[in-house]
């Protein structure tokens, strides 16, 4: 461990991201201890080293920080200064590390609230599938003191390839949002173009190995369009989850006045995915949508085709 101040992280939620981020301190020698209200998701860590923690209050004792990795801004915002959060319970000058998808001024408020009680925020919502976080591939953004972050520094280190310091709390949600602003967009084209070929006769996995080789190559043709060639949708990022994010862009893009017309088309065709009972499943579903469009969702191209 490169910093000896930095031993003990909380986490709050581990879910699909969370776990991946507790699974990748746990291999970089920090102790981990997490509370989720899903008991099996915490016992599927503790073969790891993964301490449950059984609320929490349990999780940040004796904490130097703790990440909030959950799925709403209800959510988060009560962990945080709701009866029994953390503003109540975290050790004096924990740093507290929120790292979920929220909007620019719900990070604001709630750094507002944890300074009066002398706890350090960060505003650190972190990009990448949640395979590839366990992988390490993964970047943070992070907002907010500079000395915090720089302490914080290992611990994210520990976590992603990459970490982007933004400047004050809030700009790192907004990075979040637009990063995945294009993330959605991104992979409603491709899915697109994988029904366009399908429907000329192209095998959709004879597709995804072209578009790897060519100008249209893009970290989501390596990372979905696999998932959508092989119409394998576990989740790496739900979408019921990402139409939360869609939601929280499309409100920042009227608050600044920014017209997002495609993100709008591209949250309808989301939503009409979730409404096909696919909400559970990775963004990557979206593909079946354009298939039912198109007329393909019953006669699609082997993959096996050369």
């Amino acid at each position: 461990m490169k910093n000896s101040q930095m031993k003990r992280i909380g986490i709050i939620g581990v879910g699909l991201l969370g776990s991946a981020v507790a699974s990748r301190l746990l291999k970089g020698g920090f102790e981990v201890a997490a509370y989720d209200t899903r008991l099996e998701q915490v016992r599927a860590l503790q073969t790891q080293g993964l301490i449950a923690a059984a609320s929490i209050a349990a999780a940040a004792a004796e904490a130097d920080a703790v990440f909030t990795i959950l799925p709403s801004l209800e959510s988060v915002e009560t962990t945080i200064v709701g009866a029994g959060g953390l503003i109540e319970t975290a050790p004096h000058n924990c740093t507290l590390i929120q790292m979920s998808t929220v909007s620019p001024d719900l990070a604001r408020r709630l750094a507002k609230a944890v300074a009066v009680r002398a706890l350090g925020f960060l505003d650190a919502p972190m990009s990448g599938t949640s395979a590839m976080v366990v992988r390490g591939d993964g970047a943070i953004f992070v907002a907010g003191d500079r000395a915090r972050a720089d302490a914080c520094q290992p611990i994210f280190d520990a976590i992603a390839k990459k970490t982007h310091y933004l400047g004050n709390v809030g700009m790192a949600s907004v990075a979040k949002l637009a990063t995945n602003l294009l993330v959605g967009l991104n992979t409603a084209a491709l899915a697109e173009a994988l029904v366009l070929g399908a429907k000329g006769g192209l095998a959709p996995a004879v597709l995804v190995d072209i578009f790897k080789e060519s100008a249209a190559a893009s970290k989501m043709v390596d990372v979905r369009g696999p998932l959508m060639a092989s119409h394998r949708f576990d989740a790496q990022m739900k979408i019921d989850l990402f139409l939360k994010d869609f939601k929280l862009m499309l409100a920042e893009g009227l608050r600044l006045g920014v017209p997002l017309p495609l993100t709008s088309v591209t949250q309808q065709l989301t939503l009409a995915t979730a409404l096909a009972g696919r909400g559970e499943e990775d963004l990557a579903a979206i593909v079946t949508t354009f298939e039912l469009l198109a007329g393909l969702e019953k006669d699609r191209p082997s993959e096996k085709e050369d």
